[in-house]
């Protein structure tokens, strides 16, 4: 009687992760934003594809002068992402944009990572802007390399505030993420009006400074399963 051959495990078969994209905030760009902190990097190391995108008015995007030309930033997102679902990591208005995209089409956003945004995105943003933020975005538009024109055109776009009723509807993963000193807080009214979402507060660190803080670059990561394996 001959021997049986020994039984070979079956590994189950692993569904590839989806692109990662990244979006900036206000007066900023990809590069400033997220490849000089290394996002890029980390997200290389994790085996993930990366693909960062400049709003419109901002970094190498067309820059129109019209605010009525930015009242859908959403739409030429769309248009540079990769086919097929994507994780999205947002900051400010980057953050506002990825919500505005999952809510035109859930099924294209696997998890999102909303930096920077709570409660502001639920009322009229002049709530939230005083003028000591308002002094720091001036700041942030003089940038040497930034349109001043085509920026403050973006900052003069219509942008309702979105709704209890929309938020309830929005079944995909998200992870808040805010500095205890953002005037954009608190993030509670946010998270509790998502269906999945949970919270990151980082101590001691304001709106402007947050893309660099190291917890959230951790946090981030962790949540969308893009942490290198040699960390």
């Amino acid at each position: 009687m001959s021997a049986s051959p020994p039984m070979t495990r079956i590994q189950p078969h692993r569904r590839p992760l989806p692109p990662v994209v990244l979006l900036h905030g206000f007066a900023t760009s990809t590069e400033r934003t997220w490849r000089e902190p290394g996002w890029f990097d980390l997200l290389h190391d994790a085996g993930r594809r990366v693909v960062g995108i400049d709003l419109l008015g901002h970094g190498g995007a067309p820059k129109p002068t019209d605010p009525a030309a930015y009242d859908d930033l959403a739409g030429p997102v769309v248009e540079q992402m990769p086919e097929g679902q994507v994780d999205i990591i947002g900051y400010s208005l980057g953050a506002r944009t990825a919500l505005e995209i999952a809510l035109a089409d859930p099924t294209r956003v696997r998890k999102m990572v909303l930096a920077g945004v709570g409660q502001n995105v639920m009322e009229q943003r002049s709530a939230t802007i005083t003028p000591h933020v308002s002094q720091r975005f001036d700041a942030l538009i003089a940038t040497a390399g930034n349109n001043g024109p085509a920026l403050r055109a973006c900052m003069a776009a219509t942008r309702p505030p979105f709704t209890l009723a929309q938020l309830a509807g929005l079944n995909v993963p998200c992870l808040i993420i805010m500095g205890d000193e953002d005037f954009t807080g608190p993030p509670d009214p946010l998270a509790d009006a998502l269906p999945d979402a949970r919270m990151t507060t980082l101590r001691n660190v304001d709106h402007f400074g947050l893309p660099k803080q190291f917890a959230f670059i951790d946090a981030a990561l962790e949540f969308i399963d893009a942490v290198p394996s040699w960390a």
